[in-house]
């Protein structure tokens, strides 16, 4: 299994899939998890993109396989970023597609702004811009006295319309939150609590399409279509008759919209 040796000494998990036609050079699809997640999340998206595209799938600082971060580590949306850019110096890609879920997605607009130059396109899954709500405070407070597990069982029925759902999928969904460093959660989320990319927005060079359900219990009415109007030329894909995470509960769909997002820019 594949470990890259990044800035800091920080050793980073990821996975490699590319079942393009051989005779071919692919572009680079780079997928980013978000908090208690990790590659594993996106079994239903790898195999609808490595058709077409090489894919990449990384578990960030602390999470997944990849190395803990020490206790006091600055948790910042630049440093998630900078570890993004790391990997790609890494893997020896100039420029990639992006694609992020929640707060992944919240590093990849961070990115974005930053690293332009290295972005062919980004896609955003249900993920915030502004992250000043207090409830990411009380789910740092809860994480840190009941744990990871504790939290992922709490709130499955925000993140998914469980009575749509396999319920061996759900518990499959909250176990490999579980697994999560419970310590790692909750310093990030005190870490990046109140930013917010209002302005980052704005600079945005790259396509970029946001794929999301009708609504989530994160976001205040209408911070998706304010999203799309700070976003240079973004475009919405709403996956209509969805709550929660759209990108988690039908994956396959959500991966042909971001599969025909891809194509129009060909």
């Amino acid at each position: 299994m594949p470990w890259a040796k990044l800035e800091d000494n920080f050793e980073m998990f990821y996975e490699d899939d590319d079942f393009t036609d051989p005779w071919k050079t692919p572009e680079t699809v780079v997928l980013h998890h978000g908090i208690g997640k990790n590659t594993r999340m996106w079994y239903g998206w790898a195999p609808a993109l490595a058709r077409h595209y090489r894919v990449v799938r990384l578990d960030a600082r602390g999470f997944g396989q990849s190395q803990l971060a020490p206790p006091g580590y600055p948790w910042s949306l630049s440093n998630f970023a900078r570890d993004i850019s790391s990997l790609l110096d890494y893997l020896k890609l100039d420029k990639v597609h992006l694609l992020g879920e929640t707060l992944g997605g919240t590093i990849c607009m961070q990115f974005a702004s930053e690293y332009p130059e290295r972005l062919r396109s980004l896609a955003i899954c249900t993920s915030p811009f502004r992250l000043t709500n207090p409830v990411l405070v009380e789910h740092a407070d809860m994480i840190e006295h009941k744990g990871m597990m504790y939290f992922a069982q709490e709130g499955m029925a925000r993140r998914l319309e469980l009575d749509k759902m396999d319920p061996a999928f759900v518990e499959w969904y909250a176990n490999e939150m579980g697994k999560t460093s419970a310590r790692t959660c909750y310093e990030l989320l005190r870490g990046v609590f109140g930013a917010d990319l209002t302005d980052n927005l704005r600079k945005i060079e790259a396509p970029t399409v946001i794929i999301t359900g009708e609504s989530f219990f994160l976001y205040p009415s209408g911070e998706t279509q304010e999203m799309q109007r700070l976003i240079p030329s973004a475009r919405l894909k709403i996956i209509e008759g969805v709550t929660g995470l759209a990108h988690y509960a039908y994956p396959e769909k959500c991966a042909e919209a971001y599969l025909e997002f891809l194509r129009s820019l060909e």
